[in-house]
């Protein structure tokens, strides 16, 4: 059977850096940080006192009071993202087969705002269950990809990934192969995250993994940096319009690029750790270089996990030193969380969209807040240390990685009949 290909004709995206694809974009470009101290509740008592929070972002601006009541702000902001896709993808319902029109959406951890204020609220009362009868619909994982079919009527394939930090990056490979094996013409795909609040930064600060370079918030996320003490918590959504090629052209929409291919492993390691040699990392790029019928010369730009982890930045680069070898050093490596910290679930998608853009501008963003080199490191390679770097990017590879050892990849390239 031959596969069908598969190009991005819209883009949605929410981020620290700005609440549509545009200021994203520039906010990377420009090496702005996303962080700043924590406003969505009084977090003067925790570990971590500041986050990569969306910026004015009010629901109320897209959704009337009731549905918002109704939603958790993960799947807020997912509809948000699929309303600003489906527009610059013109994909209005009864302009295509909505039948074939599916939504892949992920998050990793879901409705953590809900869960923790519905049980909250039990703890202060008597003893008596008094919960809003929302509290589960609004908390479930899938239920972002369910309010999208419903708010845009797309009755094509309908359902959640989870893969922890890997989520969004799993959701765009699983729309793909349905594209691929002619399950759908198009589908909405990326992923929602926002937990923000008491329970998620406590529970990450409980893991040390957070930085608690609470001193100086806009420099605490430093991929690469000697210094760096954790990753920055961020909330983000991101939603691509993926169609089938014969699809899009019938259709004469623009084109962003096409999506080459994407694997997926596990490290079956550590539940927190990466394997120590990169191996779960190494495995999903060879694989989604395969799937893409690619060579590692062929790859311009990696846009890494890239925490700011000490021990997942090393594994990583020894992964990309593995894979790529000497055309390592002509590439150029970035990691964009060093301005939006990491969204979770979301991360991915937007980290995608980076990617996406890379290709079609042909220009790099960068790895900000180097101030210290790590002996650890290879020196030769092009981490794009704060400033972006114009150069050809014929195709950019995105790597994520999740707690219990999931790893996804994707590779986009430009697109060409």
């Amino acid at each position: 059977m031959e596969l069908k290909r598969v190009v991005v004709t819209g883009i949605g995206t929410l981020t620290p850096l700005g609440n549509d694809l545009n200021g994203y974009w520039n906010g990377l470009l420009n090496g702005v940080s996303g962080a700043n101290f924590i406003t969505q509740f009084d977090a003067s008592k925790f570990k971590t006192r500041f986050a990569c929070e969306l910026k004015n972002f009010d629901p109320l601006n897209h959704l009337d009071r009731k549905e918002a009541r109704k939603i958790d702000r993960f799947s807020q902001i997912a509809l948000v993202a699929s309303d600003q896709a489906v527009e610059d993808a013109g994909l209005k319902a009864g302009l295509v087969n909505s039948d074939r029109v599916g939504v892949v959406l992920a998050s990793g951890i879901g409705g953590l705002i809900t869960f923790q204020e519905e049980v909250m609220n039990f703890a202060k009362g008597d003893g008596t269950p008094r919960f809003n009868p929302f509290f589960i619909p609004k908390m479930i994982l899938d239920i972002a990809a369910g309010h999208i079919s419903m708010r845009h009527g797309f009755r094509g394939p309908n359902f959640a990934v989870v893969s922890a930090c890997a989520s969004s990056t799993n959701a765009i490979m699983e729309a793909v192969n349905l594209i691929r094996l002619g399950k759908a013409d198009a589908i909405l795909t990326g992923g929602a995250e926002a937990v923000i609040c008491e329970a998620g930064v406590a529970g990450f600060n409980a893991m040390k993994a957070l930085s608690e370079r609470n001193d100086d918030p806009q420099t605490a996320s430093r991929p690469y940096d000697k210094e760096r003490d954790g990753f920055v918590m961020g909330e983000a959504a991101g939603v691509l319009v993926l169609e089938e090629l014969g699809s899009a052209i019938k259709r004469g929409v623009k084109i962003y690029c096409e999506i080459a291919g994407a694997g997926a492993t596990a490290d079956a390691h550590h539940i927190t750790a990466p394997h120590p040699e990169g191996l779960g990392a190494k495995n999903v790029m060879l694989s989604a270089l395969e799937d893409a019928g690619m060579t590692a010369a062929d790859i311009d730009y990696v846009n890494t996990h890239g925490t700011s982890t000490p021990l997942g930045d090393i594994a990583e680069v020894k992964a990309i030193l593995d894979v790529f070898g000497e055309h390592a050093y002509k590439m150029n490596i970035s990691s964009t969380k060093s301005m939006t910290g990491h969204c979770l679930g979301a991360a991915g998608v937007v980290e995608a969209i980076a990617c996406i853009k890379s290709v079609q501008e042909n220009i790099v963003p960068p790895t900000i807040n180097h101030f210290t080199d790590d002996p650890e490191l290879d020196k030769r390679l092009n981490f794009t240390f704060e400033k972006p770097q114009k150069r050809e990017v014929r195709a950019a590879l995105s790597n994520t990685f999740g707690f219990g050892g999931h790893n996804a990849c994707v590779i986009v390239k430009k697109f060409s009949e």
